[in-house]
């Protein structure tokens, strides 16, 4: 357990181990935009939880995992939503959390936003420091960059690129061009393994030039703050504040950065270099991160070889040539998810007829394959012995981009809702790690027919 605020205690503690709290920490505020006065808890949570919000001033609660598919467009800050429930400026606590290597809490909050307190991530990590960490029998969540990515949106961008060392390093270099008389050009370097997270990162507090924060007054946002509670940045530099560190504007956009890529659900290894990104383009790139981890993972799984082979197919599945477009089942966890193969070539009866001048798999067959693939998963299922799966609706359904001989289609079926008799599954299709279709399927299983 971790009781002191010396941060070089945390390099006791097993770095390839998930965390949480050893008790609850409460932070209590108003929120930094909306201005609406709230408190948050902080519970510990077991292995594999996660990090979860739960809106309890709804009735019932309303629960929203911190994870990047969760995420909703807004100004200035990070948001999650789930149906129309959302949780506002979650990053600062975020950052505490990635910062502290802390993977499984529970975070109840009794508002909208999370309280801001002095607008840097200390007011949450200090609270977890006093309570202490406790080290938990599993191994963290760690998505490793293989190959270098590229997020650009005009002079702005942000890449991962791979790194030899278990970690995550961050160089992040902020330029405000015709605004440096203000805020002049800055660069901080960081990183997940030298436990500076504290010392150097965390205190460092949000900022916004003169005109900025006037806008977000005007707006109605802020009000309940003045230049002495936040860093408001003017002609002379900060209006009746100081700064924390020469260079605080750039280390709190490390602040901001490291909340929003925690998002991914784990621990980021590689080399992040930013120059002027924000939090979208933070997202965009935890989301890209995220695709080429599944992708890497898909092809490890084709690598491992077969589970089911065509064999087995036949005796699962009705279908016959040229009908049978499963060639084989390599990953099968349960009921719950089945990953398979469809190697497409230009022997396929249908390019006969179909744009033979230009061979295109019909649409209707991807979803037929995709369909077949999670009509194996419920087969799975004991009490569907003797049993076949079949369609009954069709929903969500996106064709991306065409088919051709020479692909090969790498088919995942996710079950959504499985009951006695019926089951919903979200189904994808990939070509290397391109999504070309998705859809979501539903299932009725019914007798089968005696051979």
């Amino acid at each position: 357990m971790l009781q002191a605020v010396e941060e070089t205690d945390l390099r006791k503690f097993d770095p390839t181990k998930q965390h949480t709290l050893s008790g609850t920490v409460t932070v209590s505020g108003k929120g930094l935009l909306l201005g609406e006065e709230a408190t948050t808890t902080i519970l510990p949570a077991p292995v594999g939880h996660g990090v979860v919000f739960e809106r309890i001033d709804l009735n019932p609660p309303v629960y929203i995992p911190a994870h990047v598919s969760n995420v909703t467009d807004r100004a200035r800050r990070t948001t999650l939503k789930v149906g129309t429930v959302a949780v506002e400026t979650v990053e600062h606590c975020m950052s505490a959390l990635a910062g502290l290597k802390v993977d499984n809490v529970l975070i109840q909050i009794d508002g909208p936003e999370l309280p801001c307190g002095d607008g840097s991530a200390a007011p949450f990590s200090d609270p977890i420091l006093e309570v202490g960490i406790e080290e938990q029998d599993a191994p963290r969540n760690i998505f490793k960059v293989i190959e270098p990515i590229v997020v650009e949106d005009g002079d702005a961008m942000i890449a991962a690129l791979p790194c030899k060392d278990h970690e995550m390093k961050i160089i992040f270099d902020l330029d405000y061009g015709s605004n440096s008389h203000r805020i002049k050009r800055q660069t901080q370097a960081y990183s997940s393994a030298n436990g500076s997270y504290i010392q150097e990162i965390a205190r460092a507090r949000t900022y916004s030039l003169k005109e900025e924060a006037q806008a977000l007054w005007d707006q109605g946002m802020c009000r309940h703050l003045t230049p002495k509670d936040v860093l408001v940045i003017g002609d002379d530099g900060p209006i009746d504040n100081a700064y924390r560190f020469e260079n605080e504007p750039v280390r709190h956009k490390i602040v901001d950065l490291l909340g929003d890529l925690y998002l991914i659900g784990g621990e980021i290894h590689g080399r992040i270099v930013a120059h002027k990104s924000g939090h979208s383009m933070n997202r965009r790139l935890c989301q890209k991160i995220l695709d080429q981890a599944e992708s890497r993972h898909r092809q490890d799984v084709v690598l491992r070889g077969r589970e089911i082979d065509i064999r087995s197919i036949q005796r699962l599945m009705p279908h016959r040539y040229p009908m049978l477009l499963v060639d084989r089942v390599v990953e099968m966890d349960g009921d719950r998810k089945a990953i398979g193969i469809k190697n497409v070539t230009i022997n396929e009866p249908f390019f006969e007829g179909h744009y033979p001048g230009t061979p295109i798999m019909p649409g209707v067959l991807v979803v037929e394959a995709m369909a077949q693939l999670g009509g194996l998963l419920m087969s799975r299922k004991l009490e569907h012995a003797g049993k076949i799966a079949v369609l009954l609706s069709l929903d969500k359904v996106k064709l991306r981009r065409p088919i051709i001989p020479g692909d090969q289609l790498i088919l995942e079926a996710e079950a959504v809702r499985t009951r006695a008799r019926t089951g919903t599954l979200k189904c994808k299709a990939y070509v290397g790690s391109k999504l070309v279709a998705e859809a979501q399927i539903r299932f009725m299983m019914v007798d089968a027919e005696p051979d």
